[in-house]
């Protein structure tokens, strides 16, 4: 269950932003691996990115890993309540990253479905069918991630991961080739021109894993 290699957040952000969509998040959880495709993403760039908590190089206690080494978690709370969990990426000193959006459960279902509604899967509604992962703040709360796991590194294989397709899980890639849509990023309607840039990425596939 190999980790992608620090290398492959070294590149540039958006561009691993979309890279990541198909990638294997694993999360190991007392002894469980739970496992999820990564579905949408949003790249954000703080040299120059009005929507990034680093825009301009401004450092605080709170994203401070985001000026750290890259392949690391950088996991904050919003509203509160709701931690989401971002990839740094770029060189040590260039405060960038990557938000994972939402997934597709592949490994360790029901532990999530516990985790997030406190029933199996097979019980869900269709409403809680329809917003299982669909979030950032959902997706943490099923691999029961909070800010205790800010800073972890995710090039070790240890704890939380990334992996390039499931392979090492038993996981099938899907038949058919995905669909991958570029679109404004969302909740960032204060960020002037930044608004508008097409850096949130979505993945959508026909056949996937169950």
């Amino acid at each position: 269950m190999a980790p992608l290699p620090q290398d492959f957040y070294l590149g540039d952000t958006v561009e691993i932003a979309r890279a990541l969509l198909g990638k294997v998040l694993v999360r190991e959880l007392n002894g469980q691996l739970l496992a999820l495709r990564i579905t949408e993403t949003e790249a954000y760039v703080g040299r120059m990115d009005k929507a990034c908590h680093a825009y301009g190089y401004r450092k605080s206690q709170r994203n401070a890993v985001m000026f750290g080494p890259p392949g690391r978690a950088y996991l904050y709370l919003i509203y509160g309540m709701h931690c989401c969990l971002n990839l740094v990426t770029e060189p040590e000193g260039e405060p960038s990253a990557v938000l994972i959006r939402a997934g597709e459960a592949l490994l360790g279902v029901e532990t999530m479905a516990q985790l997030r509604f406190g029933r199996p899967p097979e019980d869900f509604t269709p409403y809680q069918r329809k917003n299982f992962l669909n979030g950032p703040g959902k997706l943490c709360q099923a691999l029961a991630l909070t800010r205790a796991e800010n800073g972890a590194d995710l090039t070790s294989g240890q704890g939380l991961w990334v992996s390039d397709d499931g392979a090492e899980l038993g996981i099938s890639l899907p038949e058919q080739s995905p669909l991958i849509l570029a679109t404004p990023r969302i909740g960032i309607d204060y960020a002037q021109e930044a608004v508008h840039f097409p850096w949130r990425f979505i993945y959508h596939s026909k056949g996937g894993a169950e």
